[in-house]
This record gives structure tokens, sequence and C-alpha cells, in this order.
């Protein structure tokens, strides 16, 4: 029986497909947009998608890093924080924006924006959380090699 962790990472690979639809339905939404007619339905199923997508990007293994660029922010002290709180930032500013615009606009199109906002907010803060782990797993000043 494979352990959960393989079995986890494995099912992590989920978020490229998932990234694909989400650029197939940015590109009808970015032609909307060229036609000056937006359609703010389509971009909700953009950050639907991209959300949920982060969200699989979480289950991957965090002992492990997926290139150099990743491992040099991870094992520099400064620029892990950095990121954190950059992820951080992006995370909870989605989400409050998303559930505001929940509360205070009554539209359809900003309700579904809004929606959209919401999930991948939520999605960065299971990034958050995996980032934190990297962080923790590769800094060279807590673990050095």
């Amino acid at each position: 029986m494979p352990s959960p962790r393989k079995f986890f990472h494995a099912i992590s690979y989920l978020q490229y497909p998932l990234l694909l639809a989400a650029v197939g339905f940015y590109v009808p939404f970015v032609i909307s947009l060229l036609n000056k007619q937006p359609d703010w339905a389509v971009l909700n199923h953009v950050l639907i998608l991209f959300g949920v997508s982060l969200s699989f990007s979480t289950l991957q293994d965090t002992t492990t890093t997926q290139n150099k660029l990743s491992e040099k922010v991870w094992q520099h002290p400064t620029k892990g924080k950095v990121a954190l709180v950059i992820i951080a930032i992006m995370a909870f500013g989605f989400m409050a924006v998303g559930l505001l615009a929940l509360m205070w606009f009554e539209a359809d199109q900003t309700q579904s924006v809004a929606v959209g906002l919401t999930v991948l907010g939520i999605g960065m803060l299971g990034l958050l959380k995996a980032a934190i782990e990297m962080f923790d797993n590769h800094r060279l000043d807590k673990n050095p090699q």
C-alpha cells in the first residue's frame, strides 16, 4: 500500500488540468473585455478553477522543492519570510474583498466575482500553510545541510 504522503502528492498533480481549464476560461474573458462587454460569469469560473487548483497544489510533498527558484526562496530566511508575507496578504485580501462584496453588493455580476475571489482566497490560504511547511523544511539557518 502506498504511503499517504505519496498518495496525496500524486493527487496534487490534478492542479495542472485545473490550471489549464482556468486558462481556457480566461481567454474568452479577455476576448469579452476587448469587445467592451466583459462576461463576469466567465471571470468567476477562472477564479474558482484557479482557487481549486491552488488547493490541489497544497497536497504535494512539502519536504521537496519543485525547482531551483523555489529552493532558493525557501532556503533563504529573509526571502522566505517575504514570500510568506506576500502570500498571506494576497490570501486574506482576496477573502476579505470577496466576502465584503458578497455582503455589500447585490448585482449578480458582482456576486459571482465575489464567490470566485473568496474561493481563490481560500485556495491561497491553503497555499500559505504549505508554504510555511516548505519554509520550515528547507531554510538553511534552521536546517543546515
